[in-house]
């Protein structure tokens, strides 16, 4: 006879309980050498092995030190970024308990506590998961609220976390209102979404939210790196960039497209592999392609577009990485710091860079050419066929002038005028296409017997820029202002002071707090603008007076000379703490108003005080 309990009915393998319950499925041997994705072998087991979550690690360990520790949390972010992950770490950190008894709710775990490992690998009796997609309907958030009421088995909290909330139902939702706006003091509720949006905001009312960010492509390759390493696994720098370039911030596909690209390597990955792995064009061919498109090379483009199309490299994927390119490009040009990106290669960089010196106009029209192929591929029957067109588009568009540019470029009165140059210039081979560099400089000449808006815009002259001619330092004021280039108009008043100027030449004494590259941009500018190369040169000698100053100290002396008018002192005294703030002169005014045309003429020193008379007086 058998000397087991009513309770139970025990086997070797397993031990099966009764009155009801479900039995506990027994565990699959699993052998040793089971293989383990890297996702899963290099999930993080505690907040020191998150990256990229910086500020939410410090708001918990504040918290935490504190005592002020919230009954609810919500967790948001991107797939892949650890939402689950961080909820279990949580999770842990709250029952942290050595097995001396020693312990409490911590972010530091610098050896592993008596329930650490039950928690992380999702066992522990007082840690329950739900995921919210499978189970929506409110039967089971009432089972899960129903059990909140009883005290942990063995850990501190019992905690509750709650995968992809935002898949409950409303009546689950609301449900849940009640306990967790007061749950009893042993429970904590940790929520995770990557839809945030769809949570009712009484839910968010109720919980502390931490939005997880995407992991940057300089943190992520690093981590990378070292997992190689620990995998003993050869990687260069350039498949390190494409893979978190393709992760998009997500670590877990980061990991996961690293543990494609290893087995594809066979324990070696370099940038060839990846991009054979994800169907990637070369960057080094997409460059070629783009530089030869933005030159107005159109038979090298589209022969650099067939090549590539014969090696396997899908039209979309080289469209999108044009447009990636375009981006890049433009933040090179407005920010050159960009180039430091680790997930930026060499080729990338340095290319990069030079391109950077296009017209921001050309950019900007091929972004938005390239976005709309885009679009235009996807949907077409030959995808190939499709980028093709759009490649021709671009480069017979990418340097057209502006609108404006365009009307001021239209003639007047039968004279060709120049539009005015752009900041600056891409120059391309010479070799035939739309044009002869990245730089398009066209004159339009309209015929006398044609207004200027029906003069075809293809039929346009290429001829020479005028060259214009700037003989005093207040026409180059003037220039800037006609150009709308106010942070130049601004330096030139505020940050020069003159030493010598002719047509060609500006030598100036910076003011203290001018900009270091300021005679740079000047050189750009003025060249640009006047058609002729300018030498822009920093003196040592004292300078004039910034143009700037001059006017305001002319601006205070005619204030004193108003203040001193009798009938401004009989204002002043009538009304104290009245002040001159701003004194106009009124004769040219008076000059052009009908309602004046009668007044005598005025003589040249005619002053009126800084008083705005009636014609009375």
């Amino acid at each position: 006879m058998s000397d087991t309990s009513d309770s139970d009915v025990i086997r070797d393998d397993l031990t099966i309980p009764m009155f009801g319950d479900t039995p506990a499925p027994a565990q699959p041997v699993v052998s040793p050498s089971a293989y383990r994705v890297l996702a899963r072998k290099y999930r993080p087991q505690t907040f020191d092995d998150l990256i990229g979550q910086d500020a939410m690690v410090q708001t918990l360990s504040n918290a935490f030190a504190a005592n002020r520790i919230p009954q609810a949390w919500i967790l948001t972010g991107v797939r892949g970024v650890g939402k689950t992950t961080t909820a279990r770490i949580l999770a842990r950190g709250l029952n942290y308990l050595l097995p001396d008894g020693s312990g409490g709710p911590t972010v530091t775990m610098p050896v592993e506590g008596v329930h650490c490992r039950a928690i992380m690998e999702s066992r522990h009796i007082d840690v329950l998961e739900m995921d919210a997609a499978s189970h929506t309907g409110i039967d089971d958030v009432k089972q899960l609220t129903d059990g909140v009421r009883y005290s942990p088995a063995s850990a501190r909290y019992k905690v509750y976390i709650i995968d992809e909330v935002h898949m409950l139902s409303d009546k689950a939702f609301n449900a849940f209102l009640k306990t967790l706006e007061e749950p009893p003091p042993h429970a904590k509720f940790i929520f995770a979404t990557t839809e945030i949006r769809k949570v009712p905001i009484t839910i968010l009312s109720r919980c502390q939210r931490f939005d997880l960010r995407r992991i940057e492509a300089d943190v992520l390759v690093p981590h990378l790196k070292g997992i190689c390493e620990k995998e003993q696994v050869q990687i260069d720098a350039e498949a390190l960039a494409l893979i978190a370039r393709a992760a998009e911030g997500s670590v877990r596909d980061a990991l996961s497209l690293l543990d494609q690209a290893i087995s594809h390597g066979a324990g070696s990955v370099d940038g060839e592999t990846v991009r054979a792995m994800l169907g990637l064009a070369d960057r080094a061919r997409v460059i070629d392609l783009f530089e030869a498109i933005m030159s107005g090379r159109i038979a090298d483009a589209l022969g650099n577009f067939k090549e590539q199309y014969a090696l396997g490299a899908d039209p979309q994927i080289i469209m999108n990485d044009l447009t990636d390119f375009t981006h890049f490009v433009t933040r090179l040009k407005v920010m050159p710091s960009a180039a430091d990106d680790s997930s930026v290669t060499e080729v990338e960089r340095v290319r990069g860079l030079a391109c950077a010196a296009m017209p921001m106009r050309a950019l900007s029209r091929a972004w938005q050419i390239l976005l709309k192929g885009s679009t235009e591929i996807a949907e077409a029957a030959k995808p190939a066929a499709a980028a093709e067109m759009v490649l021709v588009r671009l480069a017979y568009a990418a340097d057209l002038p502006t609108p404006d540019e365009a009307l001021r470029a239209l003639t007047q009165n039968g004279e060709t005028v120049r539009a005015p140059r752009p900041s600056g210039s891409f120059a391309g081979s010479s070799s035939g296409g739309p044009t002869a560099s990245g730089n398009l400089s066209v004159a339009y000449r309209a015929e006398p017997d044609q207004t200027p808006s029906s003069t075809p815009m293809a039929s346009a002259a290429v001829q020479e820029a005028p060259v214009l001619r700037l003989d005093t330092f207040e026409q180059l004021i003037a220039l800037a202002t006609e150009q709308r280039d106010i942070a130049i108009k601004t330096a030139l008043e505020r940050d020069v002071r003159l030493v010598a100027f002719e047509n060609g030449r500006l030598e100036f004494a910076p003011m203290p707090g001018a900009s270091p590259g300021l005679a740079a941009d000047l050189t750009k500018r003025i060249s640009d603008w006047t058609g002729r190369r300018w030498i822009v040169a920093v003196s040592s000698q004292e300078g004039q007076t910034p143009v700037r100053e001059v006017a305001k100290a002319k601006q205070a002396e005619r204030i004193e000379d108003v203040r001193e008018n009798p009938i401004v002192k009989s204002v002043l005294a009538t009304f104290p703490g009245a002040e001159i703030i701003e004194v106009r002169d009124l004769r040219q005014a008076v000059a052009v108003s009908d309602e004046d045309a009668d007044l005598p003429d005025l003589p040249p020193d005619f002053d009126f005080g800084g008083l705005d008379h009636d014609r009375d007086d």
